[in-house]
């Protein structure tokens, strides 16, 4: 199977960049969107043999995450669901962190796939605390999942994990998405049964994933890698490439892919 991940950072200036050729000709079995920033009914882009699945923020013009699949799931949730103390999941549009269209889970017999968009922590670090909380909450909603079958993830964490991940590791050690408690948070994670695609076949590649729109950072690839695919450890195994389509435009982020034998 293959599975394309993109922030579009604005779905209707994508679309008008050449998103619908990238999406026919990458051919993926799921395709997972971040920051759509569109409510229902603002965009009709329909592609035949795909069945497609949106979280929607309440912000317009904000946020937002979708699912593209050919693939019917038993079952899809919108936003991170709850999980109380004896490891029971509930959805509850209620729930603080479900206001912003941040997540997707679809259900398959022997697998889930989520498309995530992590709050950015932004400038002066003013939403870090948000983030910390968030992270520890997302982190016990996909374990709870993985303790009924593996799990798959993607989309844009918000966070350049190690200073190979970026192009200025030095200058950027206090700003949004390369602070040592974000990157504990995904080294938490990662330990807690789940593996970095990327990273975990390609070890020593530099490759980015998103470049500021300012100062020519995509022309002088002074980009950071923060677009992941991540993994029940368990199924590792199975796959065979992960990628970064660092060619395609449309975006101030590129595509990663996944392929995987599930």
């Amino acid at each position: 199977m293959r599975l394309i991940s993109w922030n579009v950072n604005g779905l209707r200036a994508c679309a008008g960049k050449g998103f619908a050729d990238f999406f026919t000709q990458i051919d993926a079995d799921f395709f997972c969107l971040q920051e759509t920033k569109m409510q229902a009914g603002q965009l009709d882009l329909i592609f035949p043999g795909y069945e497609s699945y949106w979280d929607y923020a309440e912000k317009k013009g904000y946020s937002g995450t979708a699912i593209y699949t050919k693939h019917k799931p038993l079952n899809a949730f919108y936003g991170m669901g709850i999980v109380d103390d004896d490891g029971e999941i509930t959805y509850d549009s209620e729930n603080t962190h479900n206001h912003e269209g941040r997540v997707v889970t679809l259900e398959y017999p022997n697998y889930y796939v989520l498309t995530v968009y992590v709050p950015n922590s932004q400038d002066g670090l003013k939403r870090l605390d948000y983030r910390m909380q968030w992270e520890d909450d997302f982190l016990a909603y996909v374990a709870a999942l993985d303790r009924r079958k593996p799990v798959i993830f993607c989309g844009d964490l918000n966070v350049a994990h190690e200073e190979i991940d970026l192009k200025n590791p030095k200058t950027n050690r206090r700003n949004a998405g390369f602070t040592d408690e974000e990157r504990e948070k995904f080294s938490r994670l990662l330990g807690s049964g789940f593996k970095d695609t990327f990273r975990t076949l390609h070890p020593d590649e530099i490759k980015y994933s998103w470049w500021s729109y300012r100062f020519k950072a995509r022309e002088k690839n002074a980009g950071w890698r923060i677009d992941y695919f991540v993994v029940s450890d368990r199924i590792m195994p199975n796959v065979t490439a992960a990628t970064i389509h660092n060619e395609v435009f449309g975006s101030d982020h590129c595509p990663v892919g996944l392929e995987i034998t599930l």
